[in-house]
């Protein structure tokens, strides 16, 4: 009688193996969406105080580090102080580039 627990227990294991396996996938670095960010590249940071706000504020950032699904970047406080993110690549755009008109 114990061999059907037992073997109950070995399948669900085995279940939740192959179910959970496509998330172990490494992916490639140059697939990622934050390859298109640099270390040190100044962005802007498309800031919602709430997921429901109609309001985005454009803060100004610099990245600091790359993962294959979010960038960290560095934002100013208003006391002078720098605070680390991570956030979505989505919600960063690149800083324009000023022309020189000289």
């Amino acid at each position: 009688m114990k061999i059907i627990p037992l073997s109950f227990a070995v399948l669900m294991l085995l279940i939740n193996l192959v179910v959970t396996s496509p998330s172990w996938a490494l992916t490639n670095i140059a697939l990622v969406p934050s390859s298109n960010f640099e270390i040190g590249q100044k962005v802007i940071w498309l800031y919602k105080a709430r997921p429901d706000s109609a309001d985005v504020q454009k803060i100004p950032a610099e990245v600091v580090k790359l993962s294959p699904k979010q960038v960290q970047i560095k934002v100013r406080k208003n006391n002078n102080e720098f605070v680390n993110r991570w956030v979505n690549p989505n919600k960063l755009e690149s800083f324009p580039k000023i022309h020189d008109s000289a």
